[in-house]
């Protein structure tokens, strides 16, 4: 039963890493939740899963013409950086504040979402177009 739950938390992940959505909304809490995993374990677990998610994702999307490299210096150091800075902070942080905060992360995240959603429904054409 292990290796199931387990397989299902590593496929919720990838579906939402190949769209590039962040494997690790949906791994983390699965983990946490599902399989009891401490936080910090939890992510430790993600970020050794997102490096062959991300490359698969990134080969397909390639593939498909889907990368811009105009800027892409201008994301990725500063990613880097803060990396670094907040990963250092994050193996000092008692796993139960750890799990608050990506609690709180994943309910603003949530909301947002779903109300972009009802708005974009809001304005969508009333002959059944749809909106891009």
């Amino acid at each position: 039963m292990a290796f199931l739950l387990l397989f299902l938390c590593g496929f919720c992940g990838g579906v939402l890493g190949g769209m590039g959505m962040g494997g690790g909304t949906a791994l983390i809490p699965l983990l946490t939740v599902v399989l009891g995993v401490e936080q910090g374990t939890a992510q430790g677990i993600n970020l050794l899963a997102f490096l062959p998610m991300s490359a698969a994702a990134l080969a397909v999307h390639k593939k498909n013409g889907l990368l811009e490299k105009e800027g892409l210096a201008d994301v990725i150091v500063p990613a880097l950086l803060s990396s670094l800075l907040f990963s250092a902070i994050a193996v000092r942080l008692p796993a139960s504040l750890l799990g608050k905060g990506f609690g709180v992360l994943l309910i603003v995240l949530s909301v947002r979402w779903i109300s972009e959603g009802l708005s974009r429904r809001q304005r969508a054409p009333q002959d059944g177009k749809k909106i891009r």
